[in-house]
């Protein structure tokens, strides 16, 4: 199987220990980082032409990753503070 790129552990290499903590300590994280891989997956798969979407859908889902993304880095900026 071929890597996935964009997942979190490549967006944030020196955090993966902050990430496996938020993960099972913060439901909210939890729900964000699980919403980030199936947004992720997704453009994957429209990317790599397994699954075919229109522009306007995969703009939408790399506008989602974004958004998560963001919200995603600022806890664990505010992880790595404490």
């Amino acid at each position: 199987m071929s890597h996935t790129p964009h997942e979190l552990a490549d967006a944030f290499p020196d955090d993966a220990a902050a990430i496996h903590r938020l993960k099972e300590g913060d439901a909210h994280f939890a729900a964000l980082a699980e919403r980030y891989h199936v947004v992720n997956r997704a453009i994957h798969r429209a990317e790599s032409e397994v699954e075919p979407v229109s522009d306007e859908h995969a703009e939408e889902l790399k506008r989602q990753r974004l958004a998560l993304l963001d919200e995603i880095a600022a806890i664990i900026a505010a992880e790595r503070t404490t």
